[in-house]
């Protein structure tokens, strides 16, 4: 079997007082698309600077791309693309110049051929001249993750990469992720989009500093343990009302016309759920449990601790 792309244990990491990383273990194959999901202030972007050398662990240990994360920070930090939340590139440069700023940090020869090879793969071509602060949210992205992949890096970090785009800019981003990762590079990805978590091979969430749950979005929702009926028709704000009440309901939120409740003890929910309906005169009916409601479950529930 091929080594992690990614493999760290009890990381740690402190600012005064504080423990903004706490015991945080995890593991990323090559050619994976992982999500890192958890509110914010949860230590998500701490986590990520201390994977990519940017940040040393006061305690804990891992390797990136087989290097040593105390030892080779320097040279992790070349192997890696790494697209921080805020646009880092010049507004007052063309995209042309900016990927050609960037290509000289990398040492990259013949420069005319890798700044033509990334502008025809991220679709930047047509607008090569146009000034970077110029540029809508979709195409800012573009050219920050068509700088963090010129060099064509093995492991990309993207910190909240879509924050601030629209639905079909974010689309055509998890388009050219998927592309990405289909060549062999690893994607660790931060987002607070449960649409987008479920587009990755495996999530990692994270809260208050530690690591809750990794897996499958399958296997995360399995491990919250919820159980959902959706709720419609009679007095449904009654219902809602007399729902929210219930020490059986952990989430009660209307969708439209019907109610989502949901929550962990099947056997009580069920039977609150088929009294208040009675008494409201709804019909209620089992649902599917979400990524999101384990979301929420993991942030205000026994495990994620309250934020």
């Amino acid at each position: 079997m091929s080594s992690p792309a990614i493999e760290v244990s009890g990381l740690v990491k402190r600012f005064g007082g504080r423990v903004a990383v706490d015991h945080v273990s995890m593991r990323v194959e090559p050619g994976e698309i992982a999500g890192f999901l958890g509110p914010n202030g949860s230590g998500k972007t701490t986590t990520m600077r201390v994977i990519c050398g940017l940040l040393t662990p006061d305690e804990g240990q891992g390797t990136v791309l087989g290097l040593d994360i105390r030892r080779n920070s320097a040279r992790i930090r070349r192997e890696i693309g790494y697209m921080t939340q805020a646009f880092s590139l010049y507004d007052d440069l063309s995209i042309e110049e900016n990927l050609r700023f960037v290509a000289g940090l990398y040492g990259l020869r013949p420069m005319r051929r890798h700044v033509q090879d990334t502008l025809e793969a991220l679709g930047l071509g047509a607008r090569r001249q146009q000034l970077a602060g110029t540029l809508s949210g979709g195409w800012k992205q573009r050219l920050a993750l068509a700088a963090c992949v010129m060099h064509r890096p093995k492991l990309l970090l993207l910190d909240e990469p879509t924050a601030g785009v629209d639905p079909k800019a974010r689309r055509e981003f998890w388009e050219e992720i998927h592309r990405l990762a289909g060549t062999g590079m690893t994607v660790l990805v931060s987002t607070h989009y449960m649409d987008e978590a479920e587009r990755c091979h495996r999530i990692n969430y994270i809260s208050q500093g530690a690591l809750v749950v990794s897996g499958t979005v399958e296997e995360v929702i399995t491990r919250a343990g919820l159980t959902t009926y959706q709720i419609e028709g009679g007095d449904i704000d009654k219902a809602e009302q007399l729902l929210g009440e219930s020490g059986d309901v952990d989430q009660v939120a209307p969708f439209g016309a019907r109610l989502h409740v949901v929550g962990r003890d099947a056997a009580r929910l069920a039977e609150t759920v088929a009294r208040i309906a009675a008494q409201t005169g709804s019909q209620a009916s089992l649902s599917q449990t979400s990524l999101e409601d384990a979301f929420i479950h993991f942030i205000t529930g026994p495990s994620g601790g309250a934020t």
